[in-house]
């Protein structure tokens, strides 16, 4: 994506109609204009989700890699972690499973959905594409500790009974989820930054760097963007739900569905950098997103758990374990020389069908 030297309008613009469509919504627009009013919600997210890959894009040029890759996947992660808290704190104690359900599907999203698009489209295009395989190795290897202890351990402690952790257990292994994401975001950024460089070669390596006003405002409109994007993925939510019951598929597929929307500006980005030649910022991208997604969600969403007196769901079943551990080795095994070709990418997308598959035929 080419920067120019000012923003476009439509770029302002995206976040603009999303926030006016929700307070359309919040003054009553959809009682007086039912179904029609919903097209205008999905309009509205849609749009805004192209707004906040431009901003990103902006961001990420100015301030170069890894860094850029990292300013959206925490962002997002960050307002997806206050989605999750806001939701279970309305909801109560029948909510304690939602953490774990969205931090699932978000996982099982990234690294076989979202990569695997990003090596079939890259390799498509370019034959072969190369990475540096230190840092996909660190970010690979750090995801499959978190997503074990987070998500499978729980079924196995006998303190409490799976699939719960005791309150002792909680706060250890939120520390654990919070030490491993920290560490890998100071190797990602400072102790061994060249290992998530991109090689050069890729077609946006000429691209001019905006100037620091400009990117100052897309920084500010990129958080802008993603709060409306989670709010409005909220607010369609609810006929998404009836939508789905109507065709006798499992409530389970709502969970995949606000998932994939809230990943979208993720996903996009990382599929344009793959397009470009540009596979280890797509990486970056699609495996940081899943990093974040659980070593910031868990720990907050403990927090929120203990001072309620909640006892907060996070072991998942024994299907969703097989899927889990069959994605992380078979995305370690894919990524594991340090290339990549259209391979790769079927394979997982071929997983990620049976994923879905088995959510709607379970």
């Amino acid at each position: 994506m080419k920067i120019s030297a000012t923003l476009p309008a439509w770029a302002i613009a995206g976040p603009v109609v999303g926030w006016l469509a929700l307070a359309g919504k919040a003054l009553g627009a959809q009682e007086l204009l039912g179904g029609a009013y919903l097209v205008v919600l999905a309009i509205s997210l849609f749009w805004g989700v192209l707004a906040a890959v431009f901003h990103a894009e902006v961001v990420a040029h100015k301030i170069g890699e890894p860094y850029g890759t990292l300013v959206l996947a925490v962002a997002v992660t960050a307002i997806e972690v206050a989605l999750i808290v806001s939701l279970m704190i309305a909801g109560g104690a029948e909510t304690t499973g939602l953490a774990r359900d969205t931090v699932f599907a978000a996982v099982m999203l990234i690294l076989n959905g979202m990569v695997g698009i990003c090596l079939l489209a890259g390799g498509s295009r370019h034959g072969e594409q190369t990475f540096t395989l230190s840092g996909v190795s660190a970010a690979l290897t750090t995801l499959a500790a978190i997503a074990v202890l987070t998500m499978v351990l729980p079924n196995y402690t006998t303190t409490t009974p799976g699939p719960f952790y005791s309150g002792s257990q909680l706060i250890f292994i939120a520390v654990v989820s919070l030490v491993l994401y920290g560490t890998f975001v100071f190797v990602q950024t400072v102790r061994h930054r060249d290992y998530f460089l991109p090689a050069s070669g890729g077609e946006d390596d000429h691209a001019p760097v905006p100037p620091a006003r400009l990117a100052w405002w897309s920084g500010a409109l990129l958080l802008v963007c993603l709060g409306g994007v989670v709010l409005l993925a909220k607010s369609l939510s609810p006929a998404l739900e009836a939508a789905v019951l109507k065709m006798g598929a499992p409530k389970a597929l709502v969970g995949i569905i606000i998932a994939a929307v809230v990943l979208l500006p993720e996903g996009i980005a990382a599929y344009q950098a793959a397009r470009a030649n540009r596979l280890q910022t797509s990486l970056n991208l699609a495996l940081g997103s899943a990093l974040a997604s659980i070593g910031l969600t868990i720990p907050a969403v403990a927090i929120v758990s203990l001072v309620n007196g909640w006892t907060l769901t996070l072991g998942i079943d024994v299907k969703s374990t097989v899927l889990l551990l069959l994605s992380i080795i078979v995305t370690s095994l894919s990524l594991g020389s340090g290339r990549t070709t259209i391979m790769q990418g079927t394979v997982l997308l071929m997983i990620f069908a049976v994923y879905l598959f088995v959510t709607v035929v379970p």
